[in-house]
């Protein structure tokens, strides 16, 4: 090693030992005769210090090094002056007097500066991904991942989970987002598909009889991205057999609990966690994934405002839409221009505008005002719990539209007034979704979680009576306004799984050859299984207190879903695509 500590390591009571230490530099300042470094590795900083006239040697070779340049370190720990000692670091009371100094490398002058947490271009961070990731912040991020992750397979060693890995090169079968496609070359014209995850692979081994597997599992899906969305992302993986609901809910919230006191202590979780309905949640939060760290509910005003004098309220109602409405606390001052805001946010969500009544001291104000009367304005205030002072923003819509709208405005509140305790972390269970979702666009009816879902009811008549009221054995893990697991009981009878397939559309034949082997699979004693695959990299986002999963990946991709320091995708050689069977068609 070429190193006999880390600068992370050294106090009071080394002084005296000789030690040898490499790094990068992170500062270097010249004080006229006195040169101080400061050494920065991994492990954290340690100041080192030389002298012309002790050391003229390891002096002179100080004097040439800059900044990030890479080098070794041999000298004799000693105690810093009272006055000079730093508490902000653990390396604080000493300091180490250098008798030889080595340049390693050299290093040109940084793009952006790496010692100090400074704001710096996306893109300049991204295209130089190597030096951001020196800096502290992103190494505290990426240990701390590291920390999760042990303590996940530790958690599920001691539960009697085995870690089992499955193929990244797998069969295309439709589970709700486009795959990656990788062409095969000694197959021409077909195709492998990189696992969106390995959700019928980890069933097939419920089937082999495993019965507690679990994996840190990389997925891949070809969808639009956004802050805490990546085309390649890494989940927990986990399935179990002979059990229900309720087996793998507990297991769940044993994990984040435990997980949280680990890894994060100064957080704060509500426990135990809290489970809502899909319909409660909607209905309550306007979300299927509600941060409930804050009030703020959505109220129902159909049946207060319905019959008013207000012609959009009561043409929503008749065509069988809703009025909803939320409060905000101390925004009946808001201004003409911060009120297009909201409206514009509300607008955004699809809705076809906002009205909002501000409740001032003299009285309250806003457009919609002259066509209600006193009594409605009273029953308004007793029904949303507004006062002097607050401001009641009021969508009406068709329910989808104005639950959007609401959750969109109270998300908006939440920010600008401050409503939220940053170290809490309220996660809860989402229950009871819809078992399947229309597209109407396909006149078709479609999964609303995966076509291997266990439904209830269970018979083919009921749901082929009515796919749309039937709910399913999906649940997920939602913290924070994050979703951070999705889950569910299985289908393991091949008859109910063939009767589902046929609701979705696909013939016998067509499910045959899309699912053929798992079908096949349950003619064999499938257990009764289900399991959750919580996001790792949402999960140490809300560990770190960032907003973007970016901060906690190594090397994430654009919202173009680029690699800005490879300048991936790019294109290949025409050789490997004769090799593929494959040619570019030029749209143009």
């Amino acid at each position: 090693m070429l190193k006999t500590h880390t600068c992370g390591e050294l106090c009071a009571e080394h002084e005296g030992q000789e030690v040898t230490l490499a790094g990068w530099v992170n500062l270097r300042r010249d004080h006229g005769g006195l040169i101080f470094i400061v050494l920065r590795d991994r492990a954290g900083l340690t100041q080192v210090v030389t002298s012309p006239e002790t050391v003229p040697e390891a002096h002179a070779v100080a004097a040439q090094v800059r900044g990030e340049y890479v080098i070794q370190v041999r000298g004799t720990v000693r105690r810093r002056p009272a006055n000079q000692v730093n508490p902000d670091w653990p390396t604080g009371e000493v300091e180490v007097e250098a008798q030889e100094i080595k340049i390693l490398n050299t290093s040109r002058t940084p793009p952006f500066y790496i010692y100090e947490e400074s704001p710096v271009d996306e893109v300049l961070r991204l295209r130089y991904r190597y030096l951001d990731l020196r800096r502290a912040r992103m190494q505290r991020n990426l240990i701390l991942r590291h920390r999760v992750v042990k303590f996940i397979r530790d958690f599920m060693d001691a539960r009697g989970f085995l870690e089992i890995e499955t193929p990244y090169l797998f069969k295309s079968t439709p589970e709700g987002a486009r795959d990656y496609l990788v062409p095969s070359r000694v197959h021409p014209g077909k195709f492998y598909a990189l696992p969106q995850s390995p959700q019928q692979l980890k069933q097939l081994l419920m089937v082999a009889g495993y019965e507690r597997y679990f994996q840190i599992a990389r997925c891949f899906r070809d969808e639009d991205l956004r802050g805490d969305r990546q085309p390649e992302f890494t989940q927990l993986d986990l399935e179990m057999s002979f059990v229900e609901r309720d087996d793998i809910l507990e297991l769940t919230e044993a994990l984040y609990t435990e997980l949280v006191r680990a890894v994060t202590p100064e957080k704060r979780i509500l426990s135990p966690f809290p489970r809502l309905s899909h319909t409660e949640a909607l209905e309550r939060f306007g979300s299927d994934k509600p941060d409930l760290r804050f009030g703020m509910e959505l109220v129902d005003l159909t049946e207060t405002l319905g019959e008013s004098g207000f012609r959009v309220f009561r043409q929503v109602r008749e065509s069988g839409g809703c009025i909803k409405g939320i409060v905000a606390p101390g925004c009946a001052g808001y201004t003409r221009r911060q009120l297009d805001e909201l409206t514009g946010l509300a607008k955004a969500q699809g809705a076809k505008g906002l009205v909002t009544l501000a409740f001032r001291s003299e009285g309250v104000k806003g457009p919609a005002v002259k066509f209600l009367t006193e009594g409605e304005l009273a029953a308004l205030a007793e029904h949303t719990g507004a006062g002097e002072g607050d401001l009641v923003c009021i969508v009406a819509d068709v329910p989808a539209v104005a639950a959007a709208a609401l959750s969109a405005l109270r998300l908006a509140f939440r920010d600008r007034l401050e409503l939220v305790d940053r170290d809490l972390l309220a996660f809860a269970f989402v229950l009871d979704f819809p078992m399947f979702e229309r597209d109407e666009e396909a006149q078709r009816w479609n999964a609303a979680h995966h076509p291997f879902t266990m439904p209830r009811p269970f018979d083919y008549e009921s749901m082929a009576a009515d796919p749309a009221a039937i709910l399913s054995e999906a649940y997920d893990l939602i913290c924070n306004g994050y979703e951070l697991a999705s889950g569910s009981i299985r289908i393991h009878d091949p008859q109910l799984q063939a009767d589902v397939f046929r609701i979705l559309g696909y013939n016998e034949a067509e499910a045959k050859a899309r699912f053929g082997h798992i079908l096949e699979a349950f003619t064999y004693g499938a257990p009764p299984h289900g399991g959750i695959a919580p996001g790792i990299d949402r999960t140490v986002m809300l560990l770190a207190d960032e907003t973007n999963i970016r901060e906690v990946i190594a090397f994430p991709k654009t919202t173009q879903a680029t690699d800005l320091m490879a300048d991936a995708p790019a294109t290949v050689d025409p050789r490997q695509l004769e090799e593929l069977h494959i040619r570019i068609v030029d749209e143009a």
